[in-house]
């Protein structure tokens, strides 16, 4: 289905149309498909729901001057299942990682929660 997803998305995405919906739709997309690689039921309903066209109307939808990344993946997720929400995280590495250190990549850094920015 994850397949399926994809090549659907990556079809339509150059079907977009509109100043707004163009200029997000990259990132959009990206997000999307990395959403349909993580969770199976996501993809098919990425896969049976409406187009990435309506997909990005729907995200550019009020939106004046700007919108940060996270609510346009947010309004793209829930315009394909209704209901959803995302959960994102970013680590900031306040030194460079060395081949020495012993913590995985991205864990020795400060892990900060997004949402509480909004």
């Amino acid at each position: 289905m994850k397949e399926l997803a994809l090549k659907k998305l990556e079809q339509e995405k150059a079907k977009v149309t509109g100043q707004k919906e163009q200029a997000m739709a990259e990132a959009v997309y990206q997000a999307l498909s990395e959403f349909c690689g993580q969770e199976p039921e996501f993809a098919q309903a990425v896969y049976q729901g409406g187009s990435f066209v309506d997909c990005m109307k729907q995200v550019a939808k009020g939106v004046g001057g700007h919108i940060s990344d996270l609510e346009a993946y947010r309004k793209a997720v829930q315009f394909y299942f209704p209901g959803a929400d995302i959960r994102c995280s970013m680590v900031v590495t306040l030194c460079p990682e060395t081949e020495t250190s012993n913590a995985p990549v991205g864990q020795t850094g400060v892990v900060l929660d997004l949402f509480s920015l909004l």
